[in-house]
Formats: structure tokens, sequence, C-alpha cells
């Protein structure tokens, strides 16, 4: 059985080396040091590659667009005739309703998972207050499936956007506090559980829009923990059906000298049998997801 996570990790781009410029190149870690030559191998064994995030639209990308694209296959910007920021206005949440990613993995009658966890708040709105929420959370709605809980944090089944559950102590629920680590090994055995798992990280375009230099390298040392952790527990899993994809929407901590984010490309990182092959037709944010569905889409007809 195949089996796929798209882990999409907001603001991340692929910039200048230049370690005065670029904090990816001087935070001390290994996986997002990206190649300096462009495509090449990273890591842990895998292959990177940078990709087209301003899809032909003028501009600067922004997150609403570029989420869109990312999680539809869809040149979301180019449908709009803008970048546009924030969370999915009705024609974006129209393109998510009808070709979500989650959404064309159930259909093709496999599972799929959003494996981000929402506070108790969320399940008190109707669906369509909902729907005014970020585009991962249209993505899952548009498949009709059932968010992560708190609870399932507590049990070891999810994790928090902010994974260390920091954030949720200090609001005063009672989660295990956890080192990056340990919640990239909890993903890395939830994902066991469906063929096709989505989460989101979006702390490091936070981090990118502060203007601190500190903080953005704070960032990428817990990323780098937790996506080390996240291989490791998946070592046997990448040798076998297993994928796992990293990308972004658009660039943004990569470049120290703003708070805003870049018409840099993104990285395209890809673990796991067939990685290399699997991104060689990729160039652009909007390819993504046509080709996850296309190498599900395999699976289900076999």
């Amino acid at each position: 059985m195949k089996r796929t996570l798209l882990f999409f990790i907001d603001g991340l781009g692929w910039g200048d080396p230049d370690p005065a410029v670029n904090p990816q190149y001087a935070y001390g870690g290994r996986f997002f040091r990206l190649p300096v030559s462009g495509a090449g191998v990273i890591p842990g064994g895998g292959y990177a590659k940078p990709i087209d995030a301003v899809l032909g639209v003028e501009g600067v990308p922004q997150s609403a667009t570029g989420q869109t694209t990312l999680l539809s296959g869809v040149n979301a910007q180019a449908a709009l005739g803008k970048h546009l920021t924030g969370f999915p206005n009705d024609a974006l949440r129209e393109i998510l309703l009808a070709h979500s990613i989650l959404k064309q993995i159930t259909d093709l009658g496999l599972r799929a998972r959003f494996l981000n966890a929402f506070r108790p708040r969320f399940f008190e709105f109707p669906r369509e207050r909902q729907l005014k929420y970020s585009a991962t959370t249209v993505a899952n709605l548009a498949a009709w499936q059932p968010f992560c809980t708190l609870d399932d944090v507590s049990a070891g089944k999810s994790i928090y956007q902010e994974f260390t559950n920091t954030e949720l102590r200090e609001l005063g629920f009672h989660v295990p506090l956890m080192t990056p680590a340990e919640a990239g090994a909890i993903l890395g055995c939830a994902l066991r559980e469906t063929h096709f798992s989505l989460y989101e990280y979006f702390q490091s375009d936070k981090a990118g829009h502060s203007g601190d230099r500190n903080r953005v390298c704070a960032e990428l040392t817990k990323l780098d923990a937790f996506l080390q952790a996240l291989l490791g527990e998946l070592a046997d899993d990448l040798a076998d059906d297993t994928l796992l994809i990293l990308t972004s929407d658009h660039g943004n901590l990569e470049d120290g000298r703003t708070r805003r984010h870049t018409t840099n490309p993104v990285p395209l990182m890809v673990w796991g049998v067939g990685a290399e092959e699997f991104m060689a037709g990729i160039t652009r944010l909007d390819q993504v997801t046509p080709a996850i569905v296309a190498r599900h889409s395999d699976s289900a007809v076999g």
C-alpha cells in the first residue's frame, strides 16, 4: 500500500546561500541548507529542487493563493488574477471544495487524513463558519473528513500546529509537553493509518514576518530536529512504500533583509524509494498535487 505524507512548511523559500542573508545557512542544522547548485541530494537520502511559486502572476506570492494552489493542483493565483494573502476568499474556497487533494484521494476510495489537531472551540462552529478558516481546513472539509482533536494529541495520534504544545499549555489545555523529536516520531506513526496524510506548520512564516533572526534560527532548529526524528521513525517505510514530501507556499524566512514574502522559488524535498523519479517532472507549485494523486491513482487501480 502506497503512503504519502505532505509536510507543508509555510514561508520556506530557496534563497541566497550567503549565511549573512539567509538563516537557513546559518542556523547550524542540516536539512534546510539547500543545495547551492540547485537540485541535488539532501540529508536523509532525499532529493531537493527549487520550484516556481509565482506561477506567471505579477507580484509576490501570498498564503491564500499559494496554499490553494498547493492543495488543489489549480493555479489559483492565475484563476484569481492576483496573489491573495490570508485565508481563502469565495473563489479560492470553490477551487478547494472541488479539487482539494484530500478530496481527490478519498474520491479514489483511499484513506486521507489532515493530521493537525484543533482546539475544542473549532468544533462548536457550524460548517459555514469553519469554511472561513485556512486553506488546509477547507481542504479537509471538502473531503468531509473528521478533524483531529486535543484528545488525539494526548493519545499520541496527532500533533498540534505548534508541535511542542507550549502554546496549548499556556492557554490552559492539559496536553503533554513534547520535544520536536517526540512530535516528529508521533507524526511518523500517525501516517501509517492512511494512504495520504497532510501536516501543516506555519510558525515558520510567523517567525519570518517578525524580522527576528534569532527567532527564525530557533524555528529552523526545531524543524530540523522534528524532521530528523520523522525520517528516523519512517526509515523502514521510506525503503518500501512511503514518500515524505516537504514543500512550501512562498518564500519568507530565507531572506533576513525583509519581513515580507519573497519571489524566490520554494523547495520541493522528497524522501523514499522513487523520490527522484517522483519529482522529475515537477517544476511548479501547481504540479505537486497532480503528481501525488497520480501516484495513488496507480495504487487504486492496481
